[in-house]
């Protein structure tokens, strides 16, 4: 199982003042609690203008995001900020889909022993507890990068390609090539604070994980 819990409100508000929000909803699957009520709370308080919302099951399939991304395509467009309430998979699709658009997490996905669920996808979570996206860009550096690293690239990585497999390519360069195409490295400024390995799946930082 998989728990979704809303991110405080000091860490999303501040990110969000005065801004233009379209907001994308997934209503979670058999394998997620998701705390629907918290959210829609969290949603009728807030002070900004909601110019539109989209509310649907499994927001990790990609083809079903893209359908209704296409049918809120105005609403989408009036946005500044994109706000995601899911696990960690479907705002990583979201953000892939819309890479021009600033893409918010309001929630963290924390591990809960039982069934996890299969499910082909093109994004992993890996339920740290502590989601970093809204630093990144939308791409995850620690189900995506095999060192878990947070603070940008390691010095093997070459001509965009990963150390570990030369196959794959290096998240980090994609994190910063996505933030300078929304003018946004500063983000990268931000990630100053240790990861709390403790609330997630991952109990401590690994030596070495590969793909």
């Amino acid at each position: 199982m998989l728990v979704v819990q809303i991110k405080p409100e000091e860490e999303i508000l501040p990110k969000i003042s005065s801004k233009r929000l379209f907001i994308f909803e997934c209503l979670g699957c058999q394998e997620v609690y998701f705390p629907t009520e918290d959210v829609e709370k969290f949603i009728d308080n807030l002070k900004e203008e909601i110019v539109g919302k989209a509310s649907l099951d499994y927001l990790c399939n990609r083809e079903f995001v893209k359908e209704y991304i296409e049918g809120y395509s105005k609403q989408i467009k009036k946005a500044q900020i994109l706000l995601v309430f899911s696990c960690g998979v479907g705002v990583q699709i979201v953000s892939s889909l819309l890479e021009d658009k600033i893409v918010y997490t309001c929630c963290d996905t924390l591990y809960l022993n039982g069934f996890q669920g299969l499910t082909v996808q093109e994004f992993n979570c890996d339920q740290c507890g502590e989601c970093y996206l809204n630093y990144t860009g939308g791409l995850c550096p620690i189900a995506q990068c095999p060192k878990h690293l947070l603070n940008g690239p390691c010095g093997g990585s070459q001509n965009g390609k990963c150390e570990v497999d030369p196959d794959i390519p290096c998240v980090w360069q994609q994190i910063v090539d996505r933030l300078a195409k929304l003018g946004r490295l500063d983000k990268l400024e931000e990630l100053v604070t240790p990861k709390n390995w403790s609330v997630g799946l991952i109990s401590e930082p690994p030596v070495k994980r590969f793909p």
